[in-house]
């Protein structure tokens, strides 16, 4: 659907449907630098996809949260690409100025994750998103993690060291919430190798704090795409090992994104209306079967939950996660802690619990 910029401060769709923006000044700040970060990066995947052969395979796709009423977002997607097995580069910009009540006055964020086709080239998470309250105090959520299915030391130690040298005040704090936020107690193991997480995060000084989430995000952003135009460059055709290898890791990831990931959950309860776009992080395929066998190692009640989750995807070896999947996995998990709320506390957790999962009314 196209769109157009509208004069009462919106994205107008069509006639009578406006995407509205908030009207806080850090907010709108926010949104600029979002944008911008959104733009840079799928304009560089782009790139690496039109060098291979493979064309320009991003689509943007705009969503709404309540008609537009609430802002919205705009969603870069690709997936079963030769370059892409899935790829999401997603903004929202929501906001509840309507609604004085609310302890929420706005998200802004750029969510991300790239699945490259080749087993050899690694996925990556980032996050960057401003958080206001109604009193106008807000705080900065930054996270960056290197998911490789098959690790390569010398990635893992390049893209530490970015990180380093793009916030080297933050990194250590922000190394070790990632590698306790990104722990899979089930199999006793990370779900990457390298990771960065800071969660409500404000040092007193808004502008410098808005400037190190931009060079935090340039800095991964430009990293991981030469990580990623390199490997593609070098590598041969994948052989059954490795393919195999990529399956089994990508069923690891889908399953600490349904059933540890907060900042999923979170935007699974909060609203049903971009249900595929908050599971844009799935890789395209996952084993269900050695899912499956992970079942008996989870803690009750979440061992039921991954026997929903089981059950909601094809049965077969691949199990395609297409979009009709990703639907029916989002209810499964919605469902899940409507019926058992304390299961909550369960998920992962840094230092902080992130008030977006807090009840804001």
């Amino acid at each position: 659907m196209g769109v157009r910029l509208h004069a009462g401060g919106g994205i107008r769709y069509g006639r009578e449907v406006t995407r509205t923006n908030p009207r806080s000044d850090q907010a709108a700040v926010a949104r600029t630098l979002v944008e911008s970060l959104q733009r840079r990066f799928v304009d560089k995947l782009q790139d690496v996809s039109e060098g291979r052969g493979a064309g320009r395979p991003f689509a943007a796709i705009d969503w709404l949260r309540d008609d537009g009423r609430h802002g919205g977002g705009v969603r870069y997607a690709a997936a079963d690409t030769p370059v892409f097995n899935r790829a999401s580069v997603n903004v929202s910009s929501v906001h509840y100025d309507d609604q004085p009540d609310r302890r929420l006055g706005s998200a802004t964020a750029l969510s991300t994750i790239i699945h490259p086709a080749h087993p050899l080239a690694p996925s990556v998470h980032m996050h960057i998103s401003w958080t206001e309250m109604r009193d106008g105090s807000g705080y900065w959520r930054m996270m960056a993690d290197l998911n490789p299915a098959i690790p390569n030391p010398a990635h893992t130690a390049s893209f530490s060291s970015m990180l380093r040298a793009a916030a080297p005040a933050l990194y250590d704090a922000a190394s070790a919430q990632g590698d306790r936020y990104f722990y899979i107690p089930a199999l006793e193991r990370h779900r990457g190798v390298s990771h960065f997480y800071l969660e409500g995060y404000h040092s007193g000084d808004v502008d410098a704090d808005t400037a190190q989430a931009r060079a935090l995000g340039e800095a991964v952003i430009d990293h991981y795409v030469d990580i990623v135009a390199s490997t593609l460059a070098e590598a041969a055709v994948p052989t059954e090992e490795q393919r195999a290898a990529q399956l089994a890791y990508h069923s690891v990831y889908l399953l600490q994104v349904l059933t540890l990931d907060r900042g999923t959950t979170s935007g699974l309860l909060v609203h049903d209306q971009n249900d595929v776009g908050i599971l844009g992080s799935l890789p395209a395929r996952v084993d269900p079967a050695l899912l499956a066998s992970w079942q008996p190692r989870m803690t009750p009640p979440q061992d039921t939950l991954l026997g929903a989750i089981v059950a909601a995807l094809p049965e077969r070896a691949p199990a395609e996660v297409d979009d009709g999947c990703r639907q029916a996995l989002a209810q499964v998990v919605r469902e899940h802690y409507q019926a058992h709320p304390g299961a909550l506390d369960l998920q992962a957790a840094g230092d902080i619990v992130p008030p977006t999962v807090e009840n804001h009314s």
